[in-house]
């Protein structure tokens, strides 16, 4: 069974947040990022990612974003500000390209 990543979006610092799952992360934010999609990220300007986590697979994956996403804002706020206290965008960290 594949793996799945957990993500959280942001429009700036301490601005609208989106979390996420998905098994290509490196598709799903560029689909973000280009508002390709249209829903919630396109809406609020969401393009900046914020927060990427791996899970070993799928369920937990789903699981752990379900749990992000009952977690009050400012867990949130504290989950991103623990890896990046500047809320830079990670995007070409982890994929290298924009």
């Amino acid at each position: 069974m594949a793996g799945g990543w957990v993500y959280i979006m942001a429009n700036r610092p301490n601005g609208a947040l989106y979390v996420g799952v998905t098994s290509d992360p490196a598709k799903r934010i560029w689909e973000h990022r280009t508002g390709a999609v249209a829903g919630h990220t396109a809406r609020y300007g969401l393009k900046l990612l914020v927060h990427l986590e791996e899970h070993a697979a799928m369920p937990l994956a789903i699981q752990r974003e379900k749990t992000i996403k009952h977690w009050p804002r400012q867990w949130k706020v504290n989950l991103i500000e623990a890896g990046i206290p500047t809320w830079q965008d990670l995007f070409e960290r982890y994929f290298g390209r924009e």
